[in-house]
C-alpha cells in the first residue's frame, strides 16, 4: 500500500519539471439557445490530435506548447466551432455553440463515439435524455431507471419496477445521486416509476465498475443525474398529458445570460379518474393514491470565475385505503426531499472548485384506524434517514497529461429504524423519546487521470474514509462544548482505486480496473423489491461495514468509422459483511429500539461477461445489450450455512433497443427485453403436529420462476410548427404480445377436505401484474 500511495504521488506532482514554454487555453462551452453549460463537451487540437472536455460545470483546460492551433468545439447534436489560436499567452476562450436540425458534421459524432475507446472511464455508460424519452415506456410515463435496466450488467428487481442491481449488488449498494444530493429511494408507486422527471435532467452518467475516488459509500455503482439549470436566454414552457400523470416545466431566464430557473412539477392522477367512478354508498369511498414531485433549480453568474446554484426536489407518495363495513382504514406516504447549495469558482486557468452544501431526508409512515371512537385502535409507524453533507472538490489541470482531482466530504446521518406509536380507546402507547441511531461519515480522496505515452493511460485514485457511530455524536451538544465525541467507535480505511487503458490502434483498446469499496450504511429488506417499508441502519459495534473488491477487463472496439461501438467486459466482485433479517425475524419486531439483534451477516460473490453493440449513425439506432453472470450468497444463520444463488441472480438478461426515423414527422422505437427468471424458496411440505401446522421450505432461493420477456413499442408523431408553439403524440404498446410474466408465485390447496384428514392437493400459482398496456401522451412545448 504505501508503495502505491508514494506512485500515485510520484505521477501527480512530477510534471513539469523539464517541460518546454507552455500556456493555457480554458473557458467555458454552452448551448448557444439555452445558455446551458455542456457537460462532455469535445476540444480538440488537431496539430497535437489531443482534446478534453468539459467538466460537470461545463468548464474546460488544456496546457500545451506555445504555438498556432486549429481548435475544434463540438458535442453531440450541435453545430462545432473551428478557431485557429495562438497561444503566446493564457487565453481564456469561451464558446456558445448553436443547434441543427441535421447531424451531417462527421467531426461532431466521431469525437464522442471515440471517447469509449480514449478514455480511461471503465464500466461508464452515459445515457441521453432525448434517447431516453424516444423509447416506449410503461402507461407513457417516461423513466430514467428502466432505461438503464436495458445496460449490460444492469438488472431490473421485477415487472415493471423501477429498481435496479449492478453486477450482483443489492439495491442498497446504489449510489444514486440529484444534483450531489443522495436520493434514498429514488422510485414512486412502491417502484413502479422514478421519483427522476426526464423533463428537468440534462445529464445521466452511470459507472458500474472503475469508480472514481470523488465517489464513495457504496459497494455497487454510482448513478450521477444532474438537473438542468434553465433557460437564460428566453422563457420556454414544456410538458405532456398522459392517460395517469401530467408535468409541467417552465423555465426561463431571471437576468439574461446572468440568471435563470427551471421549475418541473409531476403528477399522477388516478385518484381523481377513480374516486367519481366509486359510489357514495360503496365501503371504499375515500381510498386512492397518487404521486407528485416538484424539481427546481436557480443559478445565478456572478464573474467569470463564480457562479451559484440552488436546486432541490420534494415528491411524496400517498397511498390510503378506507373500509367503512370493517370500520378500517390506513395512510401511507413516504417521499424524498433534497436540497443543493454550490458555489464553483475559477481560482486560475488551472485550478478550479466546488463546494457544496447539501441536505438529503427521506421519510416513510404508515398509519391504520379500526373501531369506533370509544374503542378504536389507532398504531402508527415512523422511519427516515436524513443527511447533512459538506463537499468541497478541486480539479487541477496542470497540461494535457493530468487531469488531478482531489477533496473532501462530510456527513452527518441521523436514522429512525423504526419509531411505533398507538392508542386503544383512552390507552395511549407512546415511546418517551424517539430512538435515534446518529453517526459521522467523512472522507479525502485525490486522483490523477494521467497519460504515460501516446497509447498508455492510467487513472490512479486513492480514498480515506472514516465512520463515527455511537449515543454521544450529536452535533449541536458538541458545538456547544457539552460533549467530546468519542473516538474510539470508528471504521477507518483506505480505498484504492486503478483504471488503465491501453490503445492498440485508433479504433481499437483494452482496459482494466481494480477498486476497494466500504459502505457504512445497509437497507435491510425481507424483498427482492425495494420497497419504501425497508430500513436503512448505520454500521455499528455489531453490523460491521461492507467491503467490496472488484477486477474488470474490457475490450472496446469501434467499426465503419465509430458508426458501431462494441464492448465486452468481464469481472468478478467478492463481498463482505452482507446483511438480511435472521430467519423468523421482521423490520416490525424491534421498533423503538436498536434493530442490530435481529441481522445475521454474510458473504458474496458475483462474477459475469457483458456484451455491448450500439449503432450511433443514420436514421435507424439503437442498442443490443448482454450479460452471462452468476451472483451467490454464504450466511452462516440461513440455509443451513449452504452458499445458495441471491434473490436477484439472473444467469442472463438480454435487451435489445431500435429506434428509427421514418421522415420528419414520424418516429419508431421498440425494446425487447429477455431474462432468466427470478429465484424464489417455495414451501415443500404441510402438516399437523401436535396441534401445529407445519411448513418444510426448500433450499433458500433453489427454484426459479419461469423466464421473462417482452416487447414494447412506441411511435411519436410532430406536427407542423406553429409559430413559436410545438407539440407531438406518442402513441405506444407495453407488452405487445401480451406476455403473462410472474410477477410472484404463491401456494394454496385445491379439492375438499383438510390438513389432518387429506383430500387436498397443493399447487403453485403465478401472480402476473401488467398485460398488454396501449398508452398515448401529448407532448408540448413553447
Amino acid at each position: 500500500m504505501k508503495r502505491f500511495i508514494l506512485f500515485c504521488f510520484l505521477m501527480i506532482f512530477s510534471n513539469g519539471i523539464f517541460s518546454q514554454e507552455k500556456y493555457t487555453l480554458s473557458g467555458y462551452i454552452k448551448e448557444a439557445q439555452s445558455g446551458e453549460y455542456l457537460i462532455g463537451a469535445n476540444i480538440f487540437l488537431k496539430e497535437t490530435f489531443q482534446g478534453v472536455t468539459t467538466n460537470q460545470y461545463g468548464f474546460y483546460s488544456i496546457t500545451v506548447n506555445k504555438g498556432v492551433y486549429d481548435v475544434d468545439f463540438s458535442f453531440l447534436g450541435l453545430k462545432s466551432v473551428s478557431k485557429r489560436i495562438d497561444l503566446s499567452k493564457d487565453l481564456r476562450i469561451n464558446i456558445s455553440l448553436e443547434n441543427m436540425s441535421i447531424i451531417t458534421d462527421e467531426v461532431i459524432v466521431e469525437s464522442e463515439a471515440d471517447k469509449n475507446i480514449q478514455s480511461t472511464e471503465m464500466s461508464q455508460v452515459k445515457v441521453n435524455v432525448k434517447t431516453i424519452k424516444q423509447l416506449p415506456a410503461v402507461m407513457g410515463e417516461v423513466d430514467v431507471l428502466k432505461t438503464i435496466q436495458l445496460l449490460p450488467g444492469v438488472q431490473s428487481s421485477g415487472e415493471g419496477n423501477s429498481g435496479f442491481y449492478v453486477r450482483g449488488g443489492g439495491p442498497d449498494q446504489n449510489l444514486v445521486l440529484l444534483d450531489e444530493a443522495t436520493v434514498y429511494n429514488a422510485s414512486h408507486l412502491f417502484g413502479f416509476f422514478s421519483v427522476f422527471n426526464a423533463d428537468a435532467i440534462k445529464d445521466i452518467n452511470l459507472i458500474k465498475g472503475g469508480m472514481p475516488a470523488q465517489y464513495g459509500g457504496r459497494l455497487a455503482s454510482v448513478l450521477d443525474i444532474s438537473m438542468k439549470e434553465g433557460n437564460n436566454q428566453k422563457f420556454e414552457v414544456d410538458g405532456g398529458i398522459g392517460l395517469i400523470s401530467s408535468r409541467l416545466t417552465i423555465q426561463g431566464p431571471i437576468k439574461k445570460d446572468t440568471s435563470s430557473f427551471i421549475i418541473s412539477a409531476r403528477r399522477t392522477y388516478i385518484d381523481a379518474i377513480l374516486n367519481p367512478l366509486i359510489s357514495d354508498s360503496s365501503s371504499i369511498k375515500g381510498s386512492g393514491y397518487y404521486f407528485f414531485d416538484l424539481t427546481s433549480k436557480i443559478n445565478y453568474k456572478i464573474s467569470d470565475k463564480d457562479r451559484l446554484f440552488l436546486s432541490g426536489y420534494f415528491g411524496r407518495d400517498v397511498f390510503t385505503f378506507r373500509n367503512s363495513k370493517r370500520g378500517f382504514k390506513f395512510d401511507i406516504p413516504w417521499g424524498n426531499a433534497t436540497a443543493s447549495f454550490r458555489w464553483n469558482h475559477l481560482f486560475n486557468d488551472k485550478l478550479f472548485v466546488n463546494t457544496s452544501i447539501i441536505f438529503s431526508d427521506y421519510q416513510f409512515s404508515f398509519g391504520a384506524e379500526q373501531g369506533a371512537e370509544e374503542s378504536v385502535f389507532e398504531f402508527k409507524l415512523n422511519s427516515s434517514i436524513r443527511d447533512w453533507n459538506t463537499k468541497i472538490d478541486f480539479s487541477y489541470m496542470p497540461n494535457y497529461s493530468h487531469k488531478i482531482k482531489f477533496g473532501s466530504q462530510f456527513t452527518y446521518h441521523t436514522f429512525v429504524p423504526g419509531s411505533v406509536s398507538g392508542r386503544a380507546g383512552e390507552t395511549i402507547f407512546e415511546p418517551e423519546n424517539i430512538f435515534k441511531q446518529r453517526s459521522n461519515e467523512a472522507a479525502l480522496y485525490i486522483s490523477d487521470d494521467i497519460k504515460l505515452t501516446d497509447n498508455f493511460s492510467a487513472h490512479l485514485g486513492l480514498r480515506y474514509s472514516s465512520f463515527h457511530y455511537g449515543d454521544n455524536i450529536n452535533i449541536n451538544s458538541f458545538l456547544k462544548k457539552e460533549i467530546t465525541l468519542d473516538t474510539s467507535n470508528v471504521y477507518r480505511n483506505i480505498e484504492p482505486r486503478i483504471s488503465l487503458r491501453y490503445t492498440l490502434n485508433k479504433s481499437t483498446s483494452i482496459k482494466s480496473s481494480y477498486t476497494e469499496n466500504y459502505q457504512y450504511i445497509h437497507l435491510a429488506s425481507t424483498s427482492s423489491v425495494s420497497l419504501p417499508t425497508d430500513l436503512w441502519v448505520p454500521s455499528s459495534s455489531k453490523i460491521k461495514p461492507l467491503f467490496g473488491q472488484q477486477i474488470a477487463f474490457g475490450l472496446f472496439k469501434n467499426f465503419k468509422q465509430n458508426t458501431w461501438e462494441t464492448s465486452i467486459e468481464g469481472y468478478y466482485k467478492k463481498m463482505n459483511n452482507l446483511i438480511e433479517y435472521k430467519e423468523g425475524v421482521f423490520p416490525e419486531d424491534n421498533t423503538n429500539t436498536n434493530q442490530d439483534d435481529g441481522f445475521t451477516f454474510g458473504d458474496g460473490y458475483s462474477y459475469g461477461l457483458e456484451f455491448f453493440i450500439k449503432k450511433t449513425k443514420g436514421k435507424t439506432t439503437g442498442w443490443v445489450g448482454y450479460t452471462i453472470s452468476k451472483t451467490n450468497r454464504n450466511f452462516n444463520e440461513l440455509n443451513s450455512g449452504l452458499e445458495f444463488p441471491a434473490k436477484y441472480d439472473r444467469t442472463h438478461d438480454l435487451s435489445v433497443t431500435m429506434s428509427h426515423e421514418i421522415n420528419k414527422k414520424w418516429f419508431v422505437s421498440a425494446i425487447f427485453v429477455y431474462a432468466t427468471g427470478n429465484t424464489f424458496t417455495p414451501p415443500l411440505e404441510r402438516y399437523v403436529l401436535d396441534g401445529y401446522i407445519i411448513t418444510e421450505f426448500a433450499d433458500r432461493n433453489s427454484y426459479r420462476m419461469i423466464p421473462y420477456h417482452r416487447l414494447d413499442v412506441s411511435a411519436t408523431y410532430t406536427r407542423n410548427k406553429w409559430k413559436k408553439f410545438n407539440s407531438s403524440w406518442n402513441f405506444g404498446i407495453y407488452n405487445v404480445y401480451n406476455r403473462k410474466n410472474p410477477y410472484f408465485v404463491y401456494f394454496d390447496y385445491d379439492g375438499e377436505g383438510s390438513l389432518v384428514e387429506g383430500g387436498l392437493d397443493p399447487k403453485a400459482y403465478q401472480v402476473s401484474l401488467f398485460p398488454m398496456i396501449p398508452s398515448i401522451t401529448w407532448n408540448f412545448n413553447f
